[in-house]
């Protein structure tokens, strides 16, 4: 099966006087149409992780980063940090990877439906029923004409994954998106988006630090280890196969 995503030796720091957290991740394959789950408490770099496999965030150092999407061509992510390739990155990232926020993101002087357009309005891809399809199965096809703010939590969690799913990326990265709503909501909109997944054929990568959810969800896991250095100054923490 097609490796999504190699990583090896990648590291990045976010130290203030010295005081702070390093986050190293020795080696990560990732395959097509997998279900990966990033585990660890709050504030040991679940996020730091995705933000850098989403492009968003550059890596300090790395031996290696590649990104396969299954539908394009093969990416050397590090060499593009390093020769400031900032707008190739950018690209890449609308064109295979869908990010869904713990908040949501949707932008709140958008409609539902144009919040879930953006991404195949920013590739300039034609007008079809790939909105009124994926909000259907996801059940918003009724608050599309609304405004973020008049829906439930539930709802703007699922509009934000309609929006990221909406030009079929290869990838989805979801940063704790059912954080913030309770255990039943949150297992139903799981439930149902990686039924959507599965049926594009789309690989998940998701951070949660609820580890009772994410067995019941059959995810493979990524488990963070941690120590502390320098006196108990510096919090690295670590994520591999």
């Amino acid at each position: 099966m097609t490796v999504v995503y190699s990583l090896k030796n990648v590291s990045k720091e976010r130290l203030i006087d010295g005081v702070g957290f390093r986050l190293l991740v020795p080696n990560i394959q990732i395959h097509a149409e997998e279900n990966i789950a990033l585990i660890g408490h709050s504030g040991c770099g679940k996020s730091t992780l995705l933000d850098m496999l989403a492009l968003i965030l550059r890596p300090d150092k790395s031996d290696s980063m590649n990104l396969h999407p299954v539908h394009g061509d093969s990416h050397d992510v590090a060499r593009l940090w390093q020769g400031d390739r900032y707008s190739q990155l950018s690209q890449i990232r609308k064109q295979h990877i869908g990010y869904v926020l713990q908040s949501g993101g949707l932008l709140p002087y958008l409609t539902v439906r144009e919040n879930i357009e953006l991404p195949r309005r920013l590739l300039d891809l034609p007008d079809d029923d790939s909105i009124d399809s994926i909000s259907k199965v996801l059940g918003i096809s009724r608050q599309l004409d609304k405004l973020p703010g008049l829906l439930s939590a539930g709802e703007r969690q699922r509009a934000a994954f309609a929006r990221a799913l909406s030009h079929r990326p290869s990838i989805l990265i979801a940063d704790e998106p059912t954080a913030a709503l309770d255990p039943i909501t949150a297992h139903k909109i799981m439930a149902v988006v990686m039924e959507v997944i599965r049926g594009l054929k789309i690989t998940l990568i998701t951070a949660s630090h609820d580890w009772a959810h994410v067995y019941k969800m059959e995810l493979r896991t990524l488990k963070q280890e941690a120590k502390a250095l320098e006196g108990g100054k510096i919090y690295q923490s670590s994520f591999s196969d």
